[in-house]
């Protein structure tokens, strides 16, 4: 915070020299002030020196998206109201001179920000991994329709002459909790297009497939928001998937599956 504070109307020299002479600063060593500095180097706030946020608040965010705290990609579903903040969290806070209320604010903003850039990562090795293991086990055309239009309500296309499957693949890594965003537009297509299929791919550290299931359409219609009135309606929801819900591999492709197939797209695998 010394730093950030005094740096946007002093050179780094000065300011080095402040806290090394003056006695105002030497609760801390110089090393200590190195350290920081080059912490905030590293992490980007020394070429945002003068941002609108707060001192305190741009620090707090920060280190809270560079901790690999264990906690912060369940942060949604761990931390609820300011009571439930971590320890960690809470000892940052107070050391920033940041109220419970204002920490969980930001604990929230972060989150949706990590979970956000994260999300965009692992669905798109899902998808591209689920492809590639669609077209080696069968003699389909599987057409990757995502990486070039968000417009289908689905991402995957797998063509043949009799048959066709339209998979919405959901990604993850985290182990004992199956979570996925649905939109509005995913939700209308799955209602009118019979070969809509929502399948989840759980992923490997290396993110590779380690699993396969598929959700069924009506299980999901049950889940969803109801428009309440003439002037509102949902546009994305999060659904948490009972492990009832889940079915092993995709059914709706076994017909299609060559001899020898990876047994990950089989039912009973």
């Amino acid at each position: 915070m010394r730093w950030l504070e005094r740096l946007p109307g002093s050179s780094a020299t000065r300011c080095r020299a402040l806290f090394t002479n003056h006695s105002d600063f030497s609760d801390l060593t110089p090393t200590q002030y190195e350290a920081a500095y080059s912490w905030l180097e590293e992490n980007g706030l020394l070429g945002k020196l003068h941002g609108r946020a707060a001192v305190n608040a741009r620090i707090f965010r920060t280190a809270l998206a560079s901790s690999g705290a264990p906690w912060l990609p369940d942060a949604d579903v761990l931390v609820r109201s300011p009571e439930e903040l971590p320890e960690d969290a809470l000892r940052a806070a107070e050391a920033l001179g940041i109220t419970e209320s204002d920490a969980y604010e930001q604990v929230s903003a972060v989150w949706g920000k990590v979970d956000t850039e994260a999300r965009a990562l692992i669905g798109n090795a899902g998808e591209l991994a689920l492809v590639g293991l669609i077209a080696e086990a069968t003699e389909a055309r599987v057409e990757h329709v995502a990486a070039y239009s968000d417009g289908f309500g689905y991402d995957i296309a797998v063509h043949t002459r009799r048959h066709a499957l339209h998979i919405e693949a959901k990604s993850t890594m985290r182990r004992g909790r199956v979570t996925f965003y649905l939109s509005r537009h995913e939700h209308e297509t799955m209602r009118r297009d019979p070969a809509w299929q929502l399948v989840v791919v759980q992923l490997t550290e290396d993110l590779g497939i380690a699993a396969i299931a598929s959700v069924p359409s009506d299980w999901i219609s049950a889940q969803v928001p109801q428009d309440r009135g003439s002037f509102g309606r949902w546009e994305a929801c999060r659904i948490d998937v009972s492990p009832e819900a889940l079915v092993p591999g995709i059914p709706r492709l076994a017909l299609l599956l060559n001899t020898g197939t990876p047994g990950l797209l089989l039912p009973d695998a």
